[in-house]
């Protein structure tokens, strides 16, 4: 082989690389509908931090993590957490309602309680 072959095959190569990183960068689009959700999610949840401050604070804190993945255009890492941003915010929601209905419940049966105590009395 010859100096000029390989110095060719040598750019060939080197533009192969460079195409196939641009692509990689370029495969892994903004992920500004899943950001949006995750947003939207984690203020509905908001409303519940009393009754599920856990979940909360974890979905917070992903939704922290994908804003910071977006920042240094982290696309893959910032979908993925905005993701389970919005899903844990979907969990407070769902512990605040079953604390609610928890609560509702036991008032209701202290209610059956106290008819079953008055009508033994009469």
């Amino acid at each position: 082989m010859n100096p000029q072959s390989m110095k060719t095959k040598g750019r060939v190569v080197l533009v192969a690389c460079a195409a196939a990183a641009l692509a990689a960068c370029a495969s892994a689009p903004e992920p500004k509908e899943q950001m949006a959700v995750a947003n939207s999610a984690v203020d509905q949840a908001t409303g519940n931090a009393a009754e599920a401050p856990a979940e909360l604070a974890t979905a917070r804190d992903k939704l922290a993590r994908a804003n910071a993945a977006m920042a240094r255009q982290d696309y893959v890492a910032a979908r993925q957490l905005a993701d389970e941003a919005a899903a844990d915010a979907a969990l407070a929601q769902a512990t605040a309602r079953s604390a609610r209905a928890g609560r509702a419940l036991a008032e209701v049966r202290q209610s059956i309680q106290q008819l079953q105590s008055q009508l033994n009395r009469s």
